[in-house]
């Protein structure tokens, strides 16, 4: 009975061993094919500054023989309509690289360092970081109301800068004048870029706090609807979070700097990479390299 009790025991014994062995070459197997796994590109939609800023400062962005600019992002790429939206999809899949505003930055992703630098307000400010555009408010000022133009103010003030920076933003003006609350009254319009809108909703909150006849409405879409709906008096202030081209200005508009931003190349927090230079970001949103397998 003992020695029948030894074969069993020998035989269980033998059989989780080789149980372990397998589980143990299983594993290699899933880390040689999370190292080669697919690359997921997520972009944002065409009218995006986030976009426009992305695919000019990387290179994606190219003129054909005639001038026009080319959008060579590739076209497997996930399509995202928000920072937002951006973020909840990279943060989900685990194969997926993306884009977003450096001052939405939060720990639901990794931000990647680019040729050497950490994405940061401070390395913003000492241009060591170089991914950066800026934030654009949009006006017509012919038909500028004096409630647009008092929150204007605040906003380039002391005051609303400190707003900025206190939002991980970069301020663009550190020697601006106090504001004066002015007792202004009605409603203003501020539509457009999703990535300006956060920190639009703090200033709106800071100024109508010191002004609380006036009420802003603030609508989230993209820079292009914001510099469209700018010309077409569909809003009284318009946001962008990239330049403005020529054939808008032309209608009328113009453009007015109210902080600068990074934008920040993001990964799952479960990627390996921590770090890419800025051909291989190009080369990844082309099209050219596939594979995490092939990022070195």
């Amino acid at each position: 009975m003992r020695k029948m009790r030894k074969r069993i025991l020998s035989v269980l014994l033998t059989t989780v061993a080789a149980t372990s062995l397998l589980a143990g070459c299983g594993s290699k197997d899933e880390s040689k094919k999370a190292a080669g796994e697919e690359i997921t590109v997520v972009s944002r939609e065409d009218g995006s500054g986030t976009r426009g800023a992305f695919i000019e400062l990387f290179g994606i962005e190219e003129k054909d023989s005639d001038g026009n600019k080319i959008d060579n992002t590739t076209t497997e790429a996930m399509i995202t309509n928000s920072t937002s939206v951006m973020m909840t999809t990279v943060s989900e899949n685990e194969a997926a690289i993306g884009y977003i505003s450096l001052g939405s930055l939060n720990d639901t992703v990794k931000a990647l360092k680019i040729d050497g630098a950490e994405p940061s307000t401070k390395n913003v400010k000492n241009k060591t970081y170089k991914i950066v555009r800026p934030f654009n408010i949009v006006t017509n000022k012919k038909k500028m109301s004096s409630q647009s133009k008092d929150f204007i103010k605040f906003i380039m003030s002391k005051e609303g800068q400190k707003v900025v920076a206190d939002n991980g933003y970069i301020t663009v003006d550190d020697k601006a004048a106090a504001y004066k609350a002015s007792g202004a009254k009605g409603k203003i319009v501020v539509a457009g870029s999703s990535s300006v809108t956060p920190v639009m909703e703090k200033l709106k909150e800071a100024y109508t706090a010191l002004n609380k006849d006036v009420k802003i409405e603030v609508q989230q879409s993209d820079s292009t609807t914001g510099v469209t709906s700018t010309i077409d008096g569909v809003c009284d202030i318009g946001m962008a979070s990239r330049e403005l081209a020529e054939s808008e200005t032309k209608k009328g508009v113009e453009p007015t700097v109210i902080a600068q931003d990074g934008i920040a190349v993001v990964v799952n927090k479960k990627n390996d990479v921590s770090e890419m230079k800025s051909s291989q970001i190009k080369d990844i949103f082309t099209g050219n390299v596939t594979s995490w397998g092939d990022v070195k």
